[in-house]
């Protein structure tokens, strides 16, 4: 990676083939510009090391180590899936950014218990590890022991009640309000929940960020009770499906919030099978943690998962230099990706 000041403004803009001046507005976070612009000047200026003053400046005010200290190497559990993918890709980006490095590790979801999830740690000497990063989706049992362990850590989800560690999440609770929000807008007063409610803290949170909404007088007509919504597991498709369908055939709803990412291409698969087209009969907003190439069009909020990433490697770095700062909690919010598959209710007339 080149050094800082090998790199200026007229390298960036000589390999993007732009000028200084939409570089600068963009390294700026200026307005006047596309955003595929602004991204693509954005990951050059990072790949090239660049920084502007003012980040410079941002990191220092955070009190954040720069990668002149010793480097630092870090642990993280992950799953198999893309979701935690995508938060370590942000966390990495980040700490070697700075100069540091992450050891990925796959969540043991075969161990029985913390005597052997203890053994498992040896093994795989995250003793010796420089800090920890936790990720959402870790059975609950194994979170709150590996929140017991002395190291530092950073949790990558909302922390439990009296958790005395360093968390930061992409706000669920937010997105929630922010879809029935869009769908309110549009003249939707009966809305159906999809989404597990109870197997994870973040799906329980979904929940009564729902419910909360759906209290507004406006959303009268959304009734609170789960068993009007489609809330269990997942675990047999057949049935979960069928209970959308019922749902749509018979309830009156004009709208779905589908909370569980990878599900709404599943709701649609439902709602065509009733012959219901979104929007016009329909409309459909799903929280996915990216962009899903098989329902690229849905409306959707943006859920900040590798942003989550980068800010978690800023939180640990800054924990290492100052241990006795308070701890953290951060919540990222996205914004609202209008898609197309968001539209006023169907009238009789039409």
């Amino acid at each position: 990676m080149p050094r800082r000041k090998a790199v200026t403004l007229q390298t960036i803009a000589d390999e993007l083939g732009l000028t200084i001046h939409t570089v600068s507005k963009a390294l700026r976070g200026l307005p006047g510009m596309a955003e595929s612009t602004r991204k693509l000047v954005i990951d050059r200026a990072r790949a090239l090391g660049y920084r502007t003053k003012e980040q410079e400046a941002g990191i220092a005010a955070e009190r954040i180590p720069w990668a002149q200290t010793r480097p630092r190497r870090f642990a993280m559990l992950i799953g198999d899936s893309a979701f935690h993918r995508l938060q370590m890709e942000g966390v990495r980006l980040r700490l070697n950014e700075l100069g540091h490095s992450l050891a990925p590790l796959l969540v043991p979801y075969e161990l029985a218990g913390e005597r052997e999830l203890e053994e498992w740690l040896a093994r795989n000497e995250l003793f010796f590890a420089d800090g920890l990063f936790l990720t959402a989706a870790l059975p609950e049992w194994m979170e709150a022991a590996l929140l017991r362990l002395e190291l530092p850590k950073v949790l990558l989800n909302y922390p439990p009640d009296l958790a005395e560690v360093d968390s930061v999440i992409w706000d669920v609770e937010y997105a929630v309000q922010r879809a029935v929000q869009e769908l309110q807008r549009h003249g939707h007063r009966r809305i159906l929940y999809v989404g597990d409610i109870a197997s994870l803290r973040g799906f329980r949170l979904r929940w009564e960020a729902f419910l909360r909404s759906a209290r507004q007088p406006a959303l009268q007509e959304t009734p609170t009770s789960p068993e009007a919504h489609v809330t269990t597991s997942t675990a047999d498709r057949a049935v979960w499906m069928e209970q959308i369908r019922q749902r749509l055939s018979e309830g009156g709803y004009t709208a779905v919030l589908s909370t569980i990412p990878d599900r709404a291409e599943w709701v649609g698969v439902a709602a065509d099978f009733l012959g219901l087209a979104r929007p016009r009969d329909l409309s459909l907003i799903a929280m996915e943690n990216e962009a899903n190439p098989h329902i690229a069009h849905v409306s959707r909020p943006l859920l900040l998962v590798r942003e989550a990433g980068e800010r978690a490697a800023e939180l640990m770095l800054r924990r290492l230099a100052n241990p006795l700062l308070p701890y953290e909690h951060v919540r990222l919010r996205g914004g609202f990706h209008a898609g197309s598959t968001l539209g006023p209710p169907r009238s009789d007339a039409d």
